[in-house]
Protein backbone atom coordinates (compact mmCIF):
# COMPACT_ATOMS: atom_id res chain seq x y z
CA UNK A 1 0.00 0.00 0.00
CA UNK A 2 1.43 3.42 -0.63
CA UNK A 3 2.23 5.56 2.11
CA UNK A 4 1.00 8.67 1.28
CA UNK A 5 -0.53 10.49 4.42
CA UNK A 6 0.00 9.70 8.36
CA UNK A 7 -3.37 7.55 8.57
CA UNK A 8 -1.73 5.10 6.01
CA UNK A 9 0.95 4.53 8.74
CA UNK A 10 0.80 1.65 11.14
CA UNK A 11 -0.60 3.06 13.84
CA UNK A 12 -0.12 6.36 12.78
CA UNK A 13 3.27 6.58 12.80
CA UNK A 14 4.99 8.17 10.17
CA UNK A 15 8.53 6.62 11.05
CA UNK A 16 6.77 3.35 10.40
CA UNK A 17 7.84 0.71 8.03
CA UNK A 18 4.38 -0.45 7.89
CA UNK A 19 0.92 -0.03 6.43
CA UNK A 20 -1.98 -0.11 8.57
CA UNK A 21 -3.13 -3.24 7.22
CA UNK A 22 0.15 -5.12 7.69
CA UNK A 23 0.24 -4.80 12.23
CA UNK A 24 -1.97 -6.66 14.28
CA UNK A 25 -3.80 -4.38 16.45
CA UNK A 26 -0.81 -4.41 19.64
CA UNK A 27 1.79 -3.00 16.66
CA UNK A 28 3.33 -6.34 15.54
CA UNK A 29 3.92 -7.38 12.01
CA UNK A 30 1.76 -9.48 10.77
CA UNK A 31 2.83 -12.94 8.82
CA UNK A 32 4.03 -12.96 5.16
CA UNK A 33 1.32 -15.03 4.42
CA UNK A 34 -0.73 -12.38 5.61
CA UNK A 35 0.43 -9.64 3.87
CA UNK A 36 0.55 -11.26 0.70
CA UNK A 37 -2.53 -12.49 0.86
CA UNK A 38 -3.66 -8.35 1.78
CA UNK A 39 -1.61 -7.32 -1.06
CA UNK A 40 -3.01 -9.51 -3.37
CA UNK A 41 -6.53 -8.37 -2.17
CA UNK A 42 -5.88 -4.70 -2.05
CA UNK A 43 -3.96 -4.75 -5.99
CA UNK A 44 -7.13 -6.78 -6.93
CA UNK A 45 -9.31 -3.85 -5.64
CA UNK A 46 -7.38 -1.39 -7.96
CA UNK A 47 -6.88 -3.33 -11.14
CA UNK A 48 -9.65 -5.58 -11.75
CA UNK A 49 -10.01 -9.33 -10.97
CA UNK A 50 -6.90 -10.53 -12.37
CA UNK A 51 -5.32 -12.60 -9.15
CA UNK A 52 -2.14 -14.00 -11.06
CA UNK A 53 -0.93 -10.24 -12.00
CA UNK A 54 -2.34 -9.34 -8.29
CA UNK A 55 0.27 -11.67 -6.79
CA UNK A 56 2.94 -10.71 -9.32
CA UNK A 57 2.71 -7.10 -8.38
CA UNK A 58 2.41 -8.13 -4.18
CA UNK A 59 5.70 -10.14 -4.75
CA UNK A 60 7.68 -7.49 -6.64
CA UNK A 61 6.66 -5.01 -4.02
CA UNK A 62 7.18 -6.93 -1.35
CA UNK A 63 10.60 -8.08 -2.36
CA UNK A 64 11.28 -4.26 -2.33
CA UNK A 65 10.76 -3.65 1.15
CA UNK A 66 14.08 -4.03 3.95
CA UNK A 67 11.61 -6.12 6.16
CA UNK A 68 10.87 -8.96 3.67
CA UNK A 69 14.65 -9.12 2.23
CA UNK A 70 16.88 -12.11 2.99
CA UNK A 71 13.52 -13.85 4.93
CA UNK A 72 12.45 -17.22 3.91
CA UNK A 73 9.02 -16.64 2.83
CA UNK A 74 7.91 -19.10 0.26
CA UNK A 75 5.13 -17.86 -1.32
CA UNK A 76 7.53 -14.75 -2.21
CA UNK A 77 9.76 -17.06 -4.54
CA UNK A 78 7.09 -17.00 -7.28
CA UNK A 79 6.55 -14.95 -10.35
CA UNK A 80 7.34 -11.46 -10.44
CA UNK A 81 5.59 -8.62 -11.99
CA UNK A 82 8.08 -6.92 -15.01
CA UNK A 83 9.28 -3.69 -14.28
CA UNK A 84 7.25 -2.23 -16.67
CA UNK A 85 4.05 -4.53 -14.76
CA UNK A 86 4.42 -2.79 -11.74
CA UNK A 87 5.41 0.67 -12.64
CA UNK A 88 1.72 0.99 -14.94
CA UNK A 89 -0.23 -0.64 -11.71
CA UNK A 90 1.70 2.08 -9.60
CA UNK A 91 0.77 4.99 -12.17
CA UNK A 92 -2.84 3.42 -11.49
CA UNK A 93 -2.59 4.31 -8.19
CA UNK A 94 -1.77 7.51 -8.37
Amino acid sequence: MPLMKKEDFAKGDENSNFCLYCVHEDGSVKSCTEIFEGGVQYFMSQIGDDRILAEKITRKNMSKLPHWQGKDCPILQGEMATDEEFAETMKKLG
